[in-house]
């Protein structure tokens, strides 16, 4: 079985985030880069089908600039068997619709039987590329998964859904997206590091996959950042003490009343 996992390079959750001057994005300088999490379960769902079903090739594949090699090289440490990486100057500031259409084009050139892709990435939290990915393909998509299961040319999943779960079946090929719980992603040992440096990671431009620039990017978004800001930051609680609750409650009466004006 062949399958195809799209990874995003995001900033660690533990940086310190900064706003650039412009106000429209973050600032990079001081950033680490990491794997978006909800893609290493995608990465890691895909070695345990691949190792029950006994054969196939996993593929990673991204859209992005010369950094996100590191990330595509972490996956193929944990298991992946080549990369695939679209990078031209064109794909900068390209929105979910954008970097979908791009993603969908470079895996038209590539054989898959199961796509599997993170909810969502923790950068832009918009969960929209993936479901995008599948409507381009013209393929379904089950989003959400904990639990999978693949027999006779299809796969049955089991997603979570407000208030419980559902089980939905669909034909391959088919793209599902992961949620926790699903699994608990591997470490890559140090054999694997080293054997990822060797593994074949093709580098395409947006004319190697039949993608115009008028396409994608900046100029084509059908959604725009106009300002990023932090939040308001919160004031601090208050402790109400007292030696019984009869008398923590007189106080918090009080307070309501007198301090935050609502009885």
């Amino acid at each position: 079985m062949d399958i195809l996992v799209l990874l995003k390079q995001v900033p660690d959750t533990e940086t310190m985030i900064e706003i650039a001057e412009d106000q429209t994005r973050i600032e990079t300088k001081n950033v680490k880069w990491i794997i978006n999490p909800y893609d290493e379960f995608a990465v890691e769902e895909a070695l345990r089908i691949k190792e029950k079903q006994g054969s196939g090739k996993i593929t990673v594949c991204s859209a992005g600039t010369e950094r996100t090699v590191a990330a595509i090289r972490s996956a193929l440490a944990m298991g992946a068997d080549e990369g695939l990486l679209i990078d031209d100057p064109a794909c900068e500031e390209s929105d979910a619709l954008s970097t979908a259409r791009i993603l969908a084009a470079a895996i038209r050139t590539i054989h898959f039987d199961l796509i599997i892709a993170g909810q969502r990435s923790v950068s832009d939290e918009n969960y929209q590329v993936p479901s995008a990915v599948a409507e381009f393909l013209g393929i379904p998509q089950i989003a959400m998964v904990v639990k999978q299961e693949i027999s006779g040319g299809k796969i049955l999943c089991e997603q979570t859904v407000t208030g419980g779960t559902a089980v939905i079946e669909a034909d391959l090929p088919v793209l599902f997206t992961t949620q926790k719980g699903l699994n608990e992603p591997r470490y890559a040992s140090m054999p694997n590091i080293m054997k990822a440096k060797k593994k074949p990671l093709a580098k395409k431009t947006l004319a190697d996959i039949g993608i115009s620039p008028a396409e994608v990017g900046k100029a084509c978004a059908k959604a725009k950042i106009l300002r990023l800001s932090f939040p308001i930051p919160r004031k601090a609680g208050i402790m109400i003490e007292g030696e019984t609750p009869e008398q923590k409650a007189a106080i918090l009466v009080k307070l309501l009343r007198e301090k935050a004006k609502v009885i």
